[in-house]
């Protein structure tokens, strides 16, 4: 029968059971028929295979764990793309990632029925993500979404590290937002800058590592709220408790491990993984842990000094009962048969392995996959970018930030609409699209000043204003119908229906009664006016020096010209006197600056005429001067003068 098939990718690999499904793929077991092995065969979903930024994210997932090679991290062996035809008849591109098969569970099946797990067990599983970290780190890659669902544990007690999918390279850790704008990470290991949109490094994975060993040691994340939103607020905002107020059991050294890796600035946090996993193994072989005491944490985070280096599990200290929530391996053990309880981990997960094994031989038998895992939309009502990216970050969902739109009623920057709308349920990645305000629709008014009428209206309309009106006013410094200015004034914004005025001159002035100003006082008024002053002068027996009459008043137009009499005698004319003479000086032998100096001195001008060629007078030199030496003639009279030019050539 055709349905007994199985499913082959790239010709090479049969696509098995359905083993998991997260919010944007599914994972089977598989077989790689070349190389005779079983896989694991990560699939983008249908439903998602159309989206660009699910393919986006999808590659990145492939090529930050393809480029690592490590015993702690799922090995990534092969990517390729699938193309098959949607029930419309389009025909759709769906990328796959061919990894290696884990056999195991996840640290989230431990802690599913809220117990501690044992802390050597703990502190095992933690330096082992460490570890992997560590790896990854020094390959610059951030995994940016630790997390107990991204863990597994096999038979052999190894810890492997999965799901690189929202990764980044640290050349790009700036980029901390995806494309669609959303914050990236797990609400309750999220690190304080991811929920706020910051920068992501490594040292945001060990705060995420630092969540994963408090659970562990807790049975419970170090913070619980109502939503995932008060949960990311709460990273950023809310010291966490230290583990052993939950569980008494714990170490005063591990309760320094744990609280130096959520110190919220991350200046404070262990630089690396390689300085978290050796306080871990210190404390595990009790050694000296470098972290600080709990009463130093807050003055090293204000730059204090640390605390003294202390001894983990304390030889000489008086123990402390385990809480009722501990996991214990048997009932009555003395902690040296620590190794009979690790026998019968391994003897389950054989199990667990060879129920998937069954699975595998079954897997042509149809069976129901599980339902997607949705979430509902959270109000976003008042919140501003970076509000939305936590809010939707917490609820598992991406932000896909809209253009702006205007409202006079919302504060710029906030939310005005999204979809789907509050309380959607909707799956888990699902993108919402939110439109933020952009305040009050408003335009500029432009300077229109000295414009025509009709270029000012032009000008308006141009920047969507509407409603324009015009009036007029008597300006000295604007001619008829050019434009003063506009009521609201320039440069102020406004809505685009809002009325504007253009002022506009009409080219006259209102000149008023100069008569009784002083002369000084009445040119200036006309100055001022921008019209000139036609003045006359008579005897008159009143004042001197003030306006008699003018011959014009009222509204005149500017630049005109204005008669005035002005209460002032006559001034009666000097004689004129005598001119004066002067004698024409010698300028034998005198070269031109020489000729100028003496006709200056003797406040007369000199004329040179064309050279003449005279073989007995040097070059340049006078050879005659007209009127001659001793005439007398007025001052400033030009006395003609011809230099020599020398010999013949």
């Amino acid at each position: 029968m055709a349905d007994d098939v199985p499913r082959m990718l790239a010709g090479r690999y049969e696509v098995g059971e359905l083993i998991g499904r997260g919010g944007m793929a599914e994972v089977h077991i598989g077989r790689d028929n070349r190389l005779s092995r079983t896989v694991a065969i990560k699939m983008l979903r249908a439903d998602l295979a159309r989206d660009p930024s699910f393919h986006a994210r999808f590659r990145r997932e492939a090529q930050s764990a393809a480029s690592l090679n490590h015993p702690g991290i799922v090995s990534v062996y092969d990517t390729g793309e699938e193309t098959f035809t949607s029930p419309n008849g389009a025909e759709v591109h769906a990328p796959f990632i061919i990894m290696e098969y884990v056999e195991g569970h996840t640290v989230r099946d431990l802690l599913r029925d809220g117990s501690a797990l044992p802390i050597d067990e703990a502190v095992e599983i933690t330096a082992g993500i460490l570890a992997a970290l560590e790896y990854s780190h020094h390959a610059g890659i951030v995994h940016r979404d630790i997390k107990p669902a991204n863990v597994m544990l096999t038979p052999a007690g190894a810890v492997k590290v999965m799901d690189f999918g929202i990764a980044r390279a640290m050349a790009d850790s700036a980029a901390t937002m995806t494309q669609a704008h959303a914050v990236v990470g797990t609400a309750q290991y999220l690190s304080p800058e991811q929920a706020r949109g910051e920068v992501v490094d490594a040292r945001s994975d060990l705060y995420s590592t630092g969540c994963l060993l408090y659970e562990l040691l807790t049975g419970r994340p170090p913070f619980i709220g109502d939503s995932a939103v008060a949960v990311a607020y709460q990273h950023v905002s809310e010291e966490a408790q230290p583990p052993s107020a939950h569980a008494p059991d714990v170490p005063e050294a591990l309760d320094r491990i744990v609280m130096k890796a959520l110190v919220k600035d991350r200046e404070q946090r262990y630089s690396n993984a390689a300085e978290f996993r050796s306080d871990l193994e210190a404390a595990e072989h009790n050694g000296v842990v470098g972290a600080p005491a709990l009463g130093a944490l807050a003055a090293g985070a204000a730059g204090g000094p640390g605390g003294p280096a202390t001894q983990v599990f304390g030889g000489g200290s008086t123990a402390v009962a385990a809480p009722t929530t501990r996991r214990e391996v048997q009932e009555g053990a003395e902690p040296e048969r620590r190794s009979n309880r690790a026998l019968l981990w391994v003897l389950a997960l054989i199990g667990i392995a060879a129920a998937i094994g069954i699975a595998f031989l079954l897997m042509n038998r149809e069976t129901e996959p599980p339902p997607p895992t949705t979430v509902s939309v959270p109000d976003l009502t008042g919140l501003d970018e970076a509000g939305v990216n936590t809010a939707l970050t917490a609820a598992e969902l991406q932000a896909d930030f809209q253009e702006p739109a205007a409202d006079p009623t919302i504060p710029a920057g906030t939310t005005v609409s999204w979809t789907p709308e509050t309380g959607t349920e909707v799956q888990v990645d699902s993108i919402v699209e939110v439109t933020l305000s952009a305040g009050p629709d408003v335009r500029t008014i432009p300077d229109v000043e000295g414009m025509s009428q009709d270029r000012a209206r032009e000008t308006l309309s141009g920047a969507d204003f509407t409603n324009i009106r015009t009036s007029t006013e008597n300006d000295p410094s604007h001619a008829a119908d050019e434009a003063i200015r506009t009521e609201p004034a320039a440069n102020q914004d406004v809505a685009p229906d809002t009325e504007i005025t253009i002022i506009l001159g009409t080219g006259n002035v209102n000149l008023p009664d100069l008569t009784g100003q002083t002369l000084e006082e009445a040119q200036q008024i006309l100055t001022d006016l921008n019209l000139t002053a036609v003045i006359t002068f008579r005897d008159d027996a009143g004042p001197v020096d003030v306006v008699l009459t003018q011959n014009r008043t009222d509204l005149i137009p500017i630049r005109s010209q204005v008669e005035i009499v002005i209460s002032q005698a006559e001034p009666t004319p000097e004689p004129t006197p005598e001119p004066t003479t002067v004698a024409v000086p010698d300028l034998t032998g005198l070269d031109e600056a020489g000729v100028n100096t003496a006709l200056t001195a003797a406040e007369l001008q000199a004329d040179f005429q064309e050279p003449v060629t005279d073989p007995t007078i040097p070059a340049g030199t006078t050879v005659s001067w007209t009127p001659e030496t001793g005439t007398e003639v007025q001052v400033d009279s030009t006395v003609e003068v011809t230099l020599s030019a020398g010999v013949s050539g």
